[in-house]
């Protein structure tokens, strides 16, 4: 049997082997957040995920990251430098955020542009982010060449309840948004309201050695936020619930992705006091208990394992103009929040304008599809991609690039509220076209 060396650790050229890294990723003290400079840690931060190596194939990295958003060049430093670690390349490397409110932002291209004009380092502390970024880098080179033996894959799902709302509550013949119940809801309208299209279940993939689990990696499709805005840093409650997992089966890595949770939130069930916290996390930790216990499990070897990409070009929204947002970045009359406030969109403009694409990412284990997506994507994208494997295991993670924003269906945005408007959206309605079109080439057998 040929043996391959990793790191100068030799294993069989059948095997699946993987590594784990868990960095923490909690801003100092003043540091910006997304929503003010943070004044006190509630719940540390972290960027955790793993390394597959697969017989010859190039590493295979998957990063989560307790953020609110890694866009445009943020992502571009993150895969570089995280490849780079792994000994791969870019394009097998996907970084995404679970977006938490009092997390910190990332995009180095938005920095450039607010440099000449003295308001980088305002939006997002460059220094600290590169040091994280540094310290994930080097926890994979120091974790790779202790990767374990995997003989197994396992998946399993069940049902959280009294959590996930859809926040688009629609009119009664369903073409209009008469309300948007976000993640912290007081209204008695929208409390009443149904929980609407959501995808109720929390999945597990989990990797194994023979009878000892190695890895759990949840996947559930919703906002993240139970109270947010002043600075009080939080992992928040999936963070919890990741937590609570973590003392229940000691010894196990865990790592939690966002499904497409773009319009999904706690609303319903979230009044938005710090009350509320806890009982979400208790009712995702619950969820994930459940998909633990009913997890089956399938033997793996490198034959089983493959990643591809498709790379995208998404619709630009046609509300970018690049001229007025240039315009507000160099007027002095603005205020810093106005001018810095273009910078997300601008840069993603322009990206767009230089010919980037998207890679959209899928990761397949024997008959386990794990999809990769940009953006704030709606709920819709993952129950549409389960559809198109009608009886086997389609996982998804979201919040891949942030530069997109919302990322709603086609028909959503014709229908109103708020994720679809030009204040929340980068891209076009085609883009349902162009992102269903690649998830269909990357399910496809």
């Amino acid at each position: 049997m040929a043996v391959l060396f990793f790191g100068g650790v030799g294993f069989a050229a059948d095997e699946v082997r993987i590594a784990t890294f868990n960095v923490d990723a909690t801003p100092p003290i003043g540091s910006p957040v997304a929503y003010a400079p943070a004044r006190s840690i509630v719940d540390p931060l972290s960027a955790r995920g793993i390394i597959i190596l697969a017989g010859d194939q190039k590493p295979v990295v998957l990063c989560a990251v307790d953020w609110i958003g890694i866009g445009n060049g943020g992502q571009d430093v993150w895969k570089k430098k995280l490849a780079e670690a792994a000994g791969t390349m870019p394009e097998r490397v996907a970084v995404h955020v679970l977006h938490q409110h009092d997390g910190c932002r990332c995009d180095f291209s938005a920095e450039a542009l607010l440099q000449p004009h003295g308001l980088d380092n305002i939006r997002m502390d460059q220094k600290f982010t590169m040091d994280v970024i540094e310290q994930v880098a080097a926890a994979i080179v120091k974790n790779k060449t202790k990767a374990q033996l995997v003989t197994h894959v396992g998946v399993g799902k069940a049902k959280v309840k009294k959590v996930a709302s859809n926040r688009r509550i629609m009119s009664e013949d369903g073409k209009k948004v008469v309300l948007v119940r976000y993640t912290a809801c007081r209204d008695p309208k929208g409390i009443a309201a149904p929980e609407g299209t959501i995808d109720p279940f929390v999945q597990v993939l989990s990797f194994w050695n023979q009878e000892k689990p190695l890895v759990s990696i949840s996947y559930y499709a919703t906002h993240p936020q139970s109270y947010y805005g002043k600075g009080d840093v939080s992992c928040d409650f999936p963070g919890i619930a990741r937590r609570m997992r973590e003392e229940a089966l000691p010894g196990v890595a865990h790592i939690h992705f966002d499904g497409a949770g773009g319009n999904i939130g706690a609303g319903k069930y979230n009044d938005g006091s710090p009350e509320r916290r806890p009982l979400l996390a208790g009712r995702l930790a619950k969820g994930m208990e459940g998909a633990w216990k009913a997890t089956k499990r399938y033997p793996l070897n490198a034959a089983d394992v493959n990643w591809a990409i498709v790379p995208v070009a998404l619709p630009v929204a046609k509300h970018l103009d690049e001229k007025k947002m240039l315009e507000i970045l160099n007027d002095e009359q603005k205020t810093d929040k106005e001018r810095m406030g273009v910078v997300g969109s601008l840069s993603w403009l322009q990206r767009c304008q230089a010919g980037y694409q998207v890679p959209i990412g899928r990761l397949r284990l024997g008959d386990i599809d794990v999809l990769h997506m940009p953006g704030e994507l709606f709920v819709e994208y993952q129950l549409n991609a389960q559809k198109l494997r009608p009886g086997q295991t389609v996982l998804m993670a979201a919040y891949g690039d942030y530069g997109p924003g919302y990322i709603g269906t086609e028909v959503a945005y014709g229908e109103g509220g708020y994720e679809t408007s030009d204040r929340a959206t980068n891209v076009a309605p085609q883009v349902e076209g162009v992102l269903m079109g690649a998830v269909k080439k990357l399910l496809a057998r």
